[in-house]
């Protein structure tokens, strides 16, 4: 999956302080014996204990507006997502809905695809990580398709070292995982002798290749969660070089699941996500999208600039024209905006008039319930 750097306004699931502090590991010289996770996995797994001045702490960490949002559990619902059974995106799927049975897809398209054919309710994708920033390449797949944002969802990502059961430290020879998760651990595997790394196509994957080839002389980096179902030995927790690795999700549903005769009310705390393409001059464009929403007293959550250029080999954004005919269309120059509010707002659409005068193009891609909350696999 690749990120780009992201510009952002206020980054909604960074912690107030030692954003980007280092943990450090206390691995021992010699690892004791493994230990099983015993303790079955929780629907949605949040935690969140309250401190004196009422905010919340999220794995050692004070958590911003951390105010408690309840989701009804769906219907029966399936929800598409990248990757084998255990893998993030099958956790944030079931936490964003509960209840739910989640379909398993090779590819981020696949999982889109999934949705269009019938196959699947709505999808899940990862945008964003406090890591790695934006991931550009799923934002282009939500362009590409008639698919809106319904919901967002925060994990954090807690990784482990699995080994199948019985096996000690000292007989790994190699570790498996999503090459980002291995880059992400790159310190703790260092001091855990690891230097063999081979990467595969997710964490869930490598543990499923871990269990189905019963292979002992490896190790994989995947999640508790992922230790507990496929019944695989926990060696060291806290794996990740950072200590706050937080991914969002966002689940999409096809228009007519959002749409019915009478117009649905607003969200509560409402969050509106949009995409502006324009011609050129991206830094005057800027400032009046910036204009707009200040001067109504609309604050941002995210900004994101796409610049295409034929001389830095970077192609243009095709984003579908959901008025017109369905078609796909090529822009050199894109923006994509979250923001707080509801497209019913007065002032959003004032807000959104103004901006569609000056830019070629402007699509909402969705509006739903802001989540400040970041879950925990733990």
């Amino acid at each position: 999956m690749a990120f780009a750097t992201s510009l952002k306004l206020h980054n909604p699931f960074s912690p107030t302080s030692a954003a980007t502090g280092r943990r450090d590991h206390d691995f021992p010289a010699a690892v004791s014996p493994a230990r099983r996770l015993r303790s079955p996995p929780r629907t949605v797994a949040m935690a969140t204990v309250p401190t004196n001045d009422g905010a919340p702490w999220i794995n050692g960490h004070p958590h911003i507006n951390g105010h408690a949002h309840s989701y009804a559990p769906a219907l029966a619902s399936r929800v598409a997502f990248q990757g084998a059974p255990g893998a993030y995106s099958d956790f944030a799927a079931k936490t964003a809905v509960p209840g739910c049975s989640t379909v398993p897809c090779r590819t981020f398209a696949d999982a889109i695809a999934a949705v269009q054919a019938g196959q699947a309710d709505r999808a899940i994708l990862p945008v964003e990580s406090t890591m790695e920033g934006t991931a550009l390449r799923n934002y282009d797949l939500l362009l590409r398709h008639d698919l809106v944002i319904s919901q967002e969802v925060n994990l954090f990502v807690h990784y482990c070292l699995l080994a199948m059961p019985g096996v000690r430290p000292a007989e790994l020879r190699r570790v498996i995982s999503h090459p980002m998760a291995l880059a992400h651990c790159g310190r703790a595997l260092a001091q855990l002798g690891l230097h063999r790394r081979e990467p595969v196509e997710d964490t869930a994957g490598a543990v499923e290749m871990l269990r189905s080839h019963r292979l002992l002389d490896t190790a994989a980096i995947a999640s508790p969660r992922a230790a507990l179902l496929y019944g695989l030995d926990v060696l060291a927790d806290g794996l990740q070089d950072e200590s706050w690795n937080v991914t969002r999700f966002l689940l999409l549903s096809p228009k007519s699941s959002t749409s019915s005769s009478t117009p649905p009310l607003p969200p509560p705390n409402p969050k509106t996500s949009m995409v502006i393409a324009h011609r050129g001059g991206s830094m005057v464009v800027l400032l009046k999208v910036l204009s707009a929403f200040s001067r109504r007293n609309i604050n941002l959550t995210k900004l994101e600039i796409i610049n295409s250029s034929a001389s830095e080999n970077k192609a243009p954004v095709m984003i579908l024209d959901i008025r017109g005919k369905g078609s796909l269309r090529a822009f050199p120059h894109v923006l994509y905006v979250d923001f707080e509010g509801s497209t019913k707002d007065p002032r959003v659409k004032e807000a959104i008039d103004e901006i569609s005068q000056f830019s070629v193009f402007v699509r909402i891609l969705g509006c739903y319930a802001a989540n400040p909350n970041v879950y925990d696999l733990q």
